[in-house]
């Protein structure tokens, strides 16, 4: 079966879609709430973090070793079902790494709890070099043999209510 739009449209999936297509042309700001549920990419935007916005996580994350490669903070819900799972990360900020820390501001849907992982991919390649990249969570758990990197999310989860919750976090290296 063949769709054609009236003369002059352009056909889209969805309404929805058209909406957030056209915020974003024109440079409107989004509500996090509008945008898809899962892996938002999304730029390092200070601003979001002012006292009148929220809910958000403001992430300081000390420790960084070198200014060579890309630092990634990603939230996640802290649950189960959730927590470091493939493709169930809410927001990604991907940077170039500064060496000693960096800020990052991170928008959240609604009140929650929410966990923070953050790597350092030292060379770039995009691959996990356990011998050189860093890597860290909400709460700066211990990461040993044992967990192999993954805490519970009862240890990493952060409450965050309406407004923005700041966290420090401590990069690791073997």
């Amino acid at each position: 079966m063949i769709t054609t739009s009236p003369p002059g449209s352009i056909a889209m999936p969805n309404r929805m879609s058209a909406v957030l297509a056209l915020a974003a042309a024109v440079g409107l700001a989004v509500p996090v709430s509008a945008q898809r549920e899962y892996r938002n990419e999304i730029r390092n935007e200070m601003g979001r973090c002012s006292a009148d916005k929220g809910p958000g996580l403001m992430v300081t994350v000390d420790g960084i070793k070198a200014s060579s490669g890309k630092v990634r903070v990603q939230a996640y819900r802290a649950n189960a079902g959730e927590w470091l799972v493939k493709g169930k990360w809410l927001s990604r900020i991907e940077v170039p790494a500064r060496a000693g820390s960096m800020s990052f501001c991170v928008p959240l849907p609604a009140s929650g709890r929410y966990g923070v992982a953050v790597r350092h991919d030292v060379n770039g390649n995009g691959e996990t070099d356990i011998r050189t990249d860093g890597g860290a969570m909400s709460n700066n758990p211990s990461i040993n043999i044992f967990n192999l990197g993954k805490p519970s999310y009862t240890k990493v989860g952060v409450p965050v209510g309406g407004s923005v919750k700041s966290i420090r976090i401590q990069m690791k290296y073997m």
